[in-house]
């Protein structure tokens, strides 16, 4: 077996999906939290969701000189919509029944707790792979 066959694609080991409860105001009739499941994105995907996210921001005093700006709120939510499997984002019954027409205002609106919102994008951040979280990042870059 040549060394270039142990890269090619059906020797990948394919990334299993995990299931995890991001709210608790969701809840079977036992009072168990609904379990939502969520699949592994790819780094193109990723990319493509960073680059949505960035906008070119001029630096202060410098005439004709910008910078990129990566608006992590905005990147989270989308983040945690592509990756989210069940439920489906993309629903217009679901959607409907929350008054909404995106899927991250759907997202937005069914874990509407701030403190379980951050914890979903750690754990969503954690599960892509992520060792630290944005936030870490940002902290550190400043310091």
């Amino acid at each position: 077996m040549s060394s270039l066959s142990r890269f090619l694609k059906e020797k990948k080991i394919k990334k299993a999906n995990e299931k995890y409860a991001p709210t608790k105001s969701l809840l079977f009739d036992d009072g168990t939290p609904l379990m939502w499941e969520f699949k592994h994105i790819t780094s193109k995907q990723d990319e493509d969701i960073r680059e949505e996210c960035t906008s070119e921001v001029q630096v202060k005093g410098k005439p004709n000189l910008f910078r990129a700006k990566l608006n992590t709120s905005k990147y989270l939510v989308k983040l945690v919509v592509a990756s989210t499997v069940t439920p489906d984002l993309y629903d217009a019954s679901l959607q409907d029944s929350y008054g909404v027409k995106t899927p991250e205002d759907l997202l937005y609106a069914l874990v509407d707790d701030p403190g379980e919102y951050m914890e979903l994008c750690r754990w969503i951040q954690k599960f892509q792979g992520f060792d630290n979280s944005f936030d870490s990042e940002v902290k550190e870059a400043k310091n």
